[in-house]
């Protein structure tokens, strides 16, 4: 059965066409710095936004008409599936990820949620056999259920500690069934509302030993993806202790996990911690840790995560940036974890959605190249830190001197001339890139 019998593979037309189901500018062949389009990008779908959302919100019922629900949660699971990677086989994406609950119903228990998992994803390997279409990650939901109520990992419950981990052990079991490239955890209620009654580094010291245990279980069962962590500030913990880039590289270097864990970044994340993207993905790159990102937007003026697909240029062009900066994205990718507007309600608005996040990252692409080709930014930085090229400030960076010597240096240097950034200018330069 075809979900969208109706529309053709979309395709590249350029900016000239009126066609809204076609690419303007994401052209997978066009090469881009020696790489083509669909090298650099290795966009994703993500199973929740796609097939789960409903439209509703805190303050209406759901809205989106979805033509795949069946009478029974295991055939809508199923009809979801063949609704997917048409999906994806329309849109020409490579990558898809997922979260154990998205993909099949939990039944009434842990016996036969796994039996579920394993009919659905019996479903899934053979479409990924059929297409070539990979899993770029996928992740166990530990945060929805009401036993998540205070934490997975975190929880104050051993028993609710241990289920969390059989359902690692189960995603991980998927993973290698899959072949999954990267493994996620976001900590979506690893945290705290109140120190009163909450002992912090308890519950930090439980999160690391999960995150060892799925290590080594990986390592036993002959499967290796990179695991990632999801950095978010809020939403639902009032304290989440994977806040951002910073706070969660913090947390992976005290318990020694470097050489296993990087950092999946998202958009509205950033913002939401007070951060922008570029910022976020940037502190991951210091600590060789960009490991793969969520492409969506927030709204400024709303405060929570909102999850838009991306249309902003001027975001996409500098996380390309980054992207470029770090030599690329694999084995990470740019998944859209985002969803389409209440209003946005059709099966047609999926595609259109995904149709404009990929044309802006494609933009965001070319303009990213030519900043980089045209060493906009490295000859800003050059020219900002020239200061340390020779002289005293090569002096400092050899480590040639002390507190006492530069104290001596500055009693004798007299009066210090700064240059202005000019940073206004910057920024209109910056724009011409955008256009």
């Amino acid at each position: 059965m075809s979900y969208f019998s109706t529309v053709d593979k979309i395709k590249y037309e350029g900016v000239t066409t009126e066609n809204p189901l076609a690419f303007r500018h994401y052209n997978p062949s066009e090469v881009v710095m020696g790489k083509t389009m669909k090298e650099h990008l290795r966009f994703g779908v993500a199973y929740w936004h796609t097939m789960t959302q409903d439209g509703s919100d805190p303050f209406g019922s759901p809205t989106n008409i979805r033509t795949w629900e069946g009478s029974t949660p295991m055939e809508t699971a199923k009809n979801r599936v063949e609704a997917f990677f048409e999906i994806l086989e329309k849109l020409d994406v490579e990558f898809f990820c997922f979260h154990d609950v998205d993909i099949a119903p939990e039944g009434d228990s842990l016996e036969e949620f796994f039996n579920n998992i394993d009919e659905i994803t019996d479903l899934i390997k053979a479409k990924m056999d059929q297409t070539g279409i990979k899993l770029l990650w996928n992740t166990a939901n530990m945060f929805s259920h009401p036993r998540y109520v205070n934490g997975a990992a975190s929880s104050n419950s051993a028993e609710v500690f241990a289920y969390a981990a059989a359902q690692v052990k189960k995603g991980l079991d998927i993973s290698k069934k899959l072949g999954g490239a990267n493994y996620v955890f976001w900590g979506g209620r690893e945290g705290y509302e109140s120190l009163l009654n909450t002992d912090m580094k308890f519950e930090q010291d439980n999160i690391a030993r999960l995150f060892k245990m799925a290590v080594a279980y990986g390592e036993k069962i002959g499967h290796k993806p990179q695991f990632l962590i999801e950095p978010k500030p809020m939403e639902p913990s009032k304290h989440q202790y994977d806040f951002d880039a910073a706070t969660t590289m913090a947390f992976i270097q005290k318990y020694g996990l470097e050489g296993d864990f990087k950092l999946n970044l998202e958009a509205n994340h950033a913002t939401l911690a007070g951060h922008t993207f570029e910022h976020e993905m940037n502190v991951a790159r210091c600590y060789d840790a960009l490991g793969s990102i969520d492409a969506n937007q927030g709204d400024m003026l709303l405060g929570w995560d909102t999850d838009e697909f991306p249309t902003n240029i001027y975001d996409t062009t500098l996380a390309m940036y980054e992207i470029l900066e770090n030599g690329g994205i694999a084995p990470g990718g740019i998944n859209f974890d985002s969803k389409v507007r209440r209003s946005s309600f059709e099966m047609e608005d999926l595609l259109l959605a995904h149709i404009a996040g990929m044309d802006t990252f494609a933009r965001g692409l070319k303009a990213a190249a030519k900043l980089k080709e045209e060493r906009f930014f490295d000859d800003l930085k050059d020219k900002r830190y020239a200061s340390y090229n020779e002289g005293i400030g090569a002096r400092i960076l050899s480590d040639e001197e002390t507190l006492e010597s530069l104290t001596e240096y500055s009693m004798q240097n007299g009066d210090i001339k700064l240059e202005s950034s000019h940073l206004e200018f910057v920024k209109s330069r910056l724009n011409d890139y955008l256009v």
